[in-house]
């Protein structure tokens, strides 16, 4: 099977573009596996764990939400903010999420407040959970 063309874009920079063999994405309605000649697809994703397999390699990045277009032999991944396991700031991800938590346990917040430091919240845990994954799977080779 023929490899298919990733680019996963945020707006500061250009994260991937290269071939992939396979791509397993956070979508609104649940995990999607895009394999080559897939059928076209848009669709929002939300803040997960995006995976990309080529070859023998596999890598994560913790995305924050974007849109996924699957065109005939090509992805495009639009993130809100993307970032591969290995630049992940683990004490500055641990910090953020913290600071939502603590956020959140205010009692008279307003409700955007709310749903912002909730948003934060998720963000800081998917990063934790990607770089945790990643230092496992590291310690596991």
């Amino acid at each position: 099977m023929s490899p298919l063309k990733l680019d996963i874009v945020t707006a500061e920079q250009v994260v991937y573009s290269d071939e992939a063999d396979i791509v397993v994405a956070p979508g609104v309605e649940g995990q999607l596996g895009i394999l080559p000649h897939h059928a076209p697809l848009m669709t929002t994703l939300q803040p997960g764990e995006l995976v990309v397999r080529k070859g023998s390699q596999e890598f994560s990045l913790a995305i924050s939400g974007g849109f996924l277009e699957v065109r005939p032999e090509r992805v495009i991944i639009l993130a809100d903010a993307a970032e591969r396991a290995e630049e992940i700031d683990i004490s500055r991800a641990e910090e953020a999420k913290r600071r939502a938590e603590e956020r959140l346990r205010e009692r008279k917040i307003p409700a955007i407040d709310e749903a912002r430091a909730e948003a934060a919240l998720r963000r800081a845990l998917i990063r934790l959970k990607v770089a945790e994954q990643r230092r496992r799977r590291k310690a596991g080779t």
